[in-house]
C-alpha cells in the first residue's frame, strides 16, 4: 500500500510539474511585434493618411500601405493575424524605440519577443519587397515556421 501511495503522489508531481510548465510557456509564448515606419499620434495619423491617398507611391511604410484600407486594417490581414497560434503586437515606430532604444533598425520591420530577449524576424527590406498582401502573409508564415522549427 505504501508504494502504491508513492507512486500516486509521484504521478500527482509530474502532473503538477506538467501544468506548471504549460502554464509558464503560456506567459512566455513569442511574441510577434510588427512596427510602423510612421510616428504615433493624431497630427501623424493624418499626415500619413494625407500622403497615403495623395501619393501612395511616395509612402513610407510599406506594412502601413498593404495591410491598411481608408478605413483601418484589411479584413484579410486582421483575420490572418487572429489565426496565428502566437501573440501580435503592433506598434509605431517611435513607440518601438522608446521600449527598445538599444535596437538600430530600419522600419517598417517585425521582431519576435521571447521572454525579456527580442530580435529581428523580418528587415524592413523584406517587408518593402511585398508587393501585395498575399506576398506579405507568405512572407510571415515563411517566417514564422522558421521560429517555431528552430525551437521544436
Amino acid at each position: 500500500m505504501k508504494v502504491f501511495g508513492t507512486q500516486n503522489q509521484e504521478s500527482m508531481k509530474q502532473k503538477k510539474d506538467v501544468k506548471e510548465e504549460a502554464e509558464k510557456r503560456k506567459y512566455e509564448a513569442d511574441t510577434i511585434i510588427f512596427v510602423y515606419n510612421a510616428d504615433s499620434g493624431l497630427f501623424n495619423m493624418l499626415t500619413d493618411y494625407f500622403q497615403k491617398m495623395v501619393s501612395p507611391s511616395k509612402y513610407s511604410c510599406n506594412l502601413c500601405a498593404i495591410t491598411f484600407g481608408s478605413t483601418g486594417m484589411k479584413k484579410k490581414w486582421k483575420t490572418f493575424i487572429a489565426g496565428l497560434d502566437m501573440p501580435v503586437e503592433f506598434l509605431h515606430r517611435d513607440e518601438f524605440l522608446n521600449r527598445y532604444p538599444a535596437m538600430d533598425v530600419k522600419f517598417p520591420a517585425a521582431f519576435v519577443k521571447s521572454g525579456s530577449d527580442i530580435s529581428l524576424l523580418i528587415p524592413h527590406t523584406e517587408i518593402n519587397k511585398a508587393k501585395s498582401m498575399d506576398d506579405l502573409i507568405n512572407l510571415v508564415t515563411k517566417k514564422i515556421k522558421e521560429i517555431t522549427n528552430i525551437k521544436t
